[in-house]
């Protein structure tokens, strides 16, 4: 197979965000999620440059980001708390791999809603990645390129983030989610059939993780799993969990309960859409949204409101809160004959509850990141 060449013109590269099915918070306690990519994604339009500058801009800020590709990228080279955190990053992280990156200019849009809990910042990673290989003709495998987007987030922004969004962005399969088993990386292709529709209702509630609310349920999930003498909850099987974690304080207890029952949800979910039992894997997602608005504490009025209006329209199996949650999306499960239908109704019902003109669109699973040369 030819290797690819470095790219002399303009090109675009486009990657998808994530809707997370069933599976919150598991991805960093070593469990099971199941994401799939979705069909809104964040665009950047690239022309590669004679220098070693990289110029990004975006049409969210008001002037463009430089850096200096012969000097080293640290957290230092970008504002705090600003967008470009999440580029550097990744070029930091080629950097340290000893890629040499060639200039370039890149202007970044997106038609993810920023804070809707979709994975806006795992696609800028993964598609900050794929034009650097791109520019430089070489690749990194996709589980690589997701670590190092992981290692990004992580040592930029300040995201203690789990691997989920990077794996689902980077090794999305059209019309599949994605079971990644996040303690050792083995993935698996999960087809869901034509008579579903997947339903994404945005909150109007902008979330962020960044604030430190994410960081502290993952440092009581590694507290309470060190209070039981384990490496991670995922060690801690379902059956007599309970009794076990009685002997935890709250809130260890609490999150320890969501963590562990979510992982064997996420098993039978997938269960239920191999054998089309779609009521099973409807009442899987309700319990999946009631134990993170009650027992792991990242839901908001807002997204229960979406539930509980959603649980009650005909052709909705299942909704529940997608994403690290404290705002954000619900993610519904619905009959694809019925989806717009369901779209409006659920529109309609949560205007008139709380005021938000919600934004809603159906989506079907997409592939990971891809490539178009102008004038393809």
């Amino acid at each position: 197979m030819p290797q690819p060449t470095p790219a002399t013109a303009p090109f675009t590269v486009l990657a998808p965000g994530r809707v997370n099915l069933i599976g919150e918070h598991t991805d960093y306690n070593d469990g099971f999620v199941l994401p799939m990519a979705i069909e809104r994604e964040v665009t950047i339009r690239v022309r590669p440059g004679r220098d070693r500058i990289a110029l990004l801009s975006t049409d969210r800020e008001p002037a463009p980001f430089a850096l200096d590709l012969t000097q080293p990228i640290s957290p230092l080279s970008c504002g705090p708390g600003t967008w470009s955190a999440y580029p550097a990053g990744v070029l930091a992280g080629f950097q340290q791999l000893g890629w040499e990156i060639p200039g370039f200019e890149a202007d970044v849009s997106a038609t993810l809603p920023a804070g809707g809990g979709l994975s806006s910042s795992a696609a800028l990673e993964v598609a900050t990645a794929t034009l650097i290989e791109t520019l430089c003709g070489r690749s990194l495998e996709p589980l690589e390129k997701a670590l190092l987007c992981q290692t990004a987030e992580h040592a930029f922004p300040g995201v203690p983030c789990g691997i989920m969004d990077q794996t689902a962005v980077c090794c999305a399969r059209a019309g599949h989610a994605l079971l990644i088993d996040c303690r050792s990386l083995e993935r698996r292709h999960v087809l869901l059939p034509a008579e579903l529709s997947v339903l994404v209702i945005n909150s109007g509630v902008k979330h962020s993780l960044a604030d430190g609310a994410y960081a502290r349920r993952r440092a009581q999930c590694a507290a309470a799993a060190a209070g039981l003498g384990l490496a991670s909850l995922r060690d801690l099987p379902a059956e007599g969990a309970t009794a076990r974690l009685t002997n935890l304080p709250l809130p260890e207890r609490a999150r320890a309960r969501h963590v562990v029952s979510e992982n064997d949800r996420v098993l039978r979910f997938t269960e239920a859409l191999a054998k089309r039992d779609w009521p099973t894997a409807g009442r899987l997602m309700a319990e999946s949204h009631w134990s993170l608005s009650r027992d792991y504490e990242v839901s908001c009025p807002e997204l229960d409101q979406i539930v509980q209006r959603a649980l009650v329209l005909p052709g909705v199996y299942g909704c529940r809160m997608t994403g690290g949650g404290f705002g954000g999306c619900a993610v519904a499960l619905v009959d694809a004959a019925r989806a717009p239908e369901i779209g409006n109704l659920l529109h309609e019902s949560y205007r008139q509850a709380t005021g938000i003109a919600a934004e809603w669109f159906l989506t079907r699973a997409a592939a990971g990141p891809r490539v178009m040369v102008s004038g393809s």
